[in-house]
Order: C-alpha cells, then structure tokens, then sequence
C-alpha cells in the first residue's frame, strides 16, 4: 500500500492542488450550463436556426462523456500530471478558439473538443483530491471536491446572464482562459504521478476498445440530447442510434472483459461499494441536473423572468450546499454511517420535490421559491459526500481512479438521462393537461360565457372592434389555459422526481454498512 500513500500531501502543498483541482472542476461543470442563456445571442450572431444552436450543448455533452470512462487509462498512459496539465490547456486552448468561432459548425467543433478536454478535469480532480489525502480525512477531501461539482452547475445560469447582459456571449468562454493558464501552471509545478501507472506500448493500446467506446457512448449522448426534438422512433437516425448503441455497449463490454489491456477495467465493479455508488451517482447525477435544469425554464417561460433573475434565485440553494459540505465531511470522519445520510438527503430532496409541486402557479412569487430551494442544497448537500465517498471507500491505489470514473460517468449520464426524460414527460404531459382543460371550458357555461364577455368588454374599451376583441378574448383564454397546462407540467415532473427519490430510500438502507471493511484495509496499510 505504499503507493497510495506516497501521494498524500501535507501542509500547503495539499492546499494549492486542492484548490487547483476545484477550480478544474469548476470550469468544467460551469461550462455545462453557462452556454444555456447565451444560446439566443449566439443564435442571431452567427446566423443559426435553434435546432442549430443547440449543438453548442450536445456536442459539449459528447465530447465529455466519451473521455469521463477513458481517464484512469489515459492517466496511467501519459502519467497523471502531464494528462491533467494537457487537459487544462486543451480546454483553455478550446475556450479561445470557441469565443473566436466565426461559423456555427465551428463552434460546435471546438465546443466537441472543448468537451473532451473538460471531461478528464472532473474525474482527474476527483482522483487527485482523493489521494492527497490519508484514509481516515477522505470524508472531508470528497466534501471539499463536492462543493465544485454540487455549485457549477448552479453558478453557470447566472454567471452566463450577467456576462450575456454586460459584455458578449464570447466572454463566457473567455472567463476559462486566466483561470485555465494559472491552473496549468499549478499543476506542472506541484501534481505528482503515481508510481503505480504503467505506460503500454503501442502494439498494446486497446484501439478497438477507445473506438466501441466513443460510438457506443457518443450515440447514446446523442440520443438523449436530441430525442425528444427528433420525436425518437420516428425519426430514423435515433433509431439506428439506439440501435448502435446497445450493440456497441454489448461488444465494449465483451471486449473489455476478454482482453489482456482493457481501455476500462470493467473487474473493479466487482467491488460492492462501487456498485451501489454508480447507481446512486446516476440518480444524484438524474436530481441535480434535472432540477438545474427545470427550475429556471419555468421561471423564464412561465413567470417570464430574465435569464439572470433565474439564475440567480438558485444562489442561496448553492450556499447553502457549500455550508453543509464540511458538516458532512466532518460527520462522515467521526463515524456516521454513509448510508444513514444518504438516506435522509433522499427525504430532504423529496421535501424539496413535494414544496415545489405545491407552490407553482402561472404566477408564483419570488419569495415562495426560497425555502423550498435552501430544502434543495441542503439534499444535494446531503447526498454528495457520502455517496462518493461510500463509491470510494474501500479502493485501493489505481482502482481510486478507476472508480472516479465510473461515477463520473454515471452523474453525467444520469443528467442527461434526466434532462431528456423530463422534457419527453413535459411534451407529453403538457397535451394531456391542455386537453383536460379544454374539456371543462363548456362554451354554454354561463361562468365561461361571462368570463370572455368581460374579456371582449375590456378590449373593446381598448379601441378593438367587437368582432376582433372577441376573437382577442378567445385567444387570451386559449393562452392562459396553455400557460395553466404548462405549469400542471412541471408539478408533475418535480412530483416525479421526488417520488424516484423517495422509492431509492429502501434499497439504499438495505446496502451492508462497509465501516468494517474499511477498518480492515486501514489496518492492512499499517
């Protein structure tokens, strides 16, 4: 067990890898959203269609989730710290090349590359922290890890809407360029390599592993991000996709496990805590993107707010994540039991899912939203450490990093997953729920008779002709009760996820406690 712990880092050494790696991480996970409000200005920059312009996003989310499961093998390939230092300058490099980007389809070009260098920082940073510190302080290094990947997300709407309205949408990419160069400098100078990486010969590298990898990985990406739009089964390029995938996925996993070099070692998911951790990483992964992603769209479609006043409502939820983060590192290193947390996060997100279903209306208020998201960060906060920590736990050496990426892969997954299954049950649902109101709007109604008399009474008041303001009232009516359908939407979405949450609560509690486990590696390491 040496090698592990040759890695650990004291004093002001930990100190600076440990905020260079939160600021990799952060640059990365605030890329993901930033975009998000910039994508109307960049839209009539560069002279794209919306279907267009949405490649900014998906070919991002490629890029990442093809390399997350690559960077273990990548590490040992070219040793950690030179990996992790090309990463950041790929993705610095690309920052500059995607705000100079003169044509649509080179953005999304830079943005894929953009991508794949962003992807490594998270799952690379992870790892680092990891092994900077001794066993028995992982709790805390995976909270301090945590409060970068907990508050991206949440960070990049605002951010990205106060950029957009101050300066331009290049500046959003530019942003990564000081923080990007100093972070590459860093480290150069003080991230070391494990011994434990040894580099393969070239006749050795598993090329037909990298490729299954990317194509299967990539095509699912894609068919989670443009699904919904393409209308899924009828549209034939996500059919063969779908397709694709699920072969692609059945011959990586055949070739992984056959081979003498695997790309990714598929064998240390034979570890229990992983497994569970992957799984639990996928539905945090499903809740925070989910929610990051639901709760400003209403609040810019429904109650009409800037793209900056949505963002930042989401402030006070990110606080009060990263106050929770050390408590909960703390918890975890005097012995409290991982699962018992994760547990309770669970309810407290469903807390927060079942506040939200109640509260929205076509017009909630500003106040209404704030408990109800400080009930959000303080779940997320909840969730996170124990979840990595209890992923991690009981890994030793190059399997740390091997396990980062698993769930790395598994939280981006399970956000993309999240994302594109709610806005398929919003399509949906939205129709029902139009429909239904339609079907109780009884034109011989006197209620609804008055109600649109009233309507064409104002307009008219107005300088409308009776025939134009009736058809006017008409049409204001048809409008609130699409804005009513819309709003019915999204309570069935948050009621949605607080129900998966609440229904994970059992497996959860019925996961063996693995302190002793634990104990028993430390005292092999002594």
């Amino acid at each position: 067990m040496q090698q592990t712990e040759s890695l650990v880092e004291y004093g002001s050494r930990r100190v600076i890898i440990t905020i260079t790696a939160i600021f990799c991480a952060l640059l990365e996970i605030v890329d993901t959203t930033i975009v998000n409000v910039a994508l109307n200005d960049m839209k009539g920059n560069l002279g794209a269609t919306l279907s267009e312009v949405s490649w900014v996003i998906t070919a991002y989310a490629i890029g990442n989730v093809i390399i997350v499961p690559m960077t273990s093998w990548l590490s040992a390939q070219f040793g950690r710290r030179n990996y992790f230092a090309a990463s950041i300058m790929i993705f610095t490099v690309c920052s500059f090349l995607c705000g100079n980007a003169d044509g649509i389809w080179e953005l999304v070009l830079f943005r894929f590359l953009q991508g794949l260098g962003g992807g490594a920082l998270l799952v690379t940073s992870q790892t680092i922290i990891t092994e900077s510190y001794p066993p028995e302080k992982r709790g805390m290094a995976q909270a301090i890890y945590g409060l970068g990947v907990i508050i991206g997300p949440t960070l990049g709407p605002p951010l990205g809407g106060y950029i957009v309205d101050h300066y331009s949408w290049p500046y959003i990419f530019y942003i990564n360029i000081p923080i990007g160069t100093i972070a590459a400098l860093l480290t150069l100078q003080f991230v070391r390599s494990p011994k434990y990486a040894l580099k393969k010969a070239i006749k050795d590298i598993d090329f037909l592993g990298i490729g299954l990898l990317a194509v299967s990985v990539g095509s699912l990406q894609y068919v989670l991000e443009r699904g919904q739009e393409d209308d899924w089964f009828s549209s034939a390029t996500i059919t063969s996709l779908i397709v694709v995938t699920i072969l692609g996925f059945f011959f990586f996993i055949w070739r992984e496990l056959t081979t003498r070099n695997p790309i990714v070692e598929l064998r240390v998911l034979k570890n229990g805590n992983l497994r569970v951790g992957t799984i639990l990483s996928f539905i945090l992964g499903f809740g925070l993107y989910g929610s990051t992603f639901i709760i400003p769209l209403y609040l810019q479609s429904s109650l009409h707010w800037t793209s900056q006043q949505a963002g930042m409502i989401m402030i006070p939820a990110a606080l009060t994540t990263a106050f929770m983060m050390p408590i909960i590192g703390m918890l975890i290193q005097k012995g409290a039991k991982q699962t018992v947390l994760v547990a309770l996060g669970m309810v407290i997100f469903f807390v927060y899912s079942f506040w939200g279903y109640k509260i929205l209306t076509p017009d909630t208020s500003r106040d209404n939203f704030f408990w109800m998201l400080i009930f959000r960060g303080l779940g997320m906060g909840m969730l996170f450490i124990p979840i990595t920590s209890l992923s991690l736990s009981t890994l030793k050496g190059q399997q740390i990093g091997q396990g980062a990426s698993f769930t790395g892969m598994m939280r981006q997954l399970g956000g993309s997953f999240g994302i594109a299954l709610i806005t398929t049950y919003m399509s949906r649902t939205n129709m029902q729920h139009r429909s239904n109101l339609l079907s109780h709007l009884d034109a011989t109604n006197p209620a609804v008779q008055n109600r649109v008399s009233a309507m064409q009474h104002n307009y008219i008041l107005k300088g409308m002709s009776p025939d134009i303001a009736l058809q006017s009232a008409y049409k204001a009516l048809d409008y609130s009760v699409s804005g009513q359908a819309q709003v019915q939407s999204y309570m069935d979405v948050f009621m949605f996820i607080g129900v998966m949450f609440l229904c994970c609560i059992p497996f959860v509690l019925m996961v063996k406690d693995k302190k002793q486990a634990t104990k028993l590696d430390m005292g092999d390491m002594h």
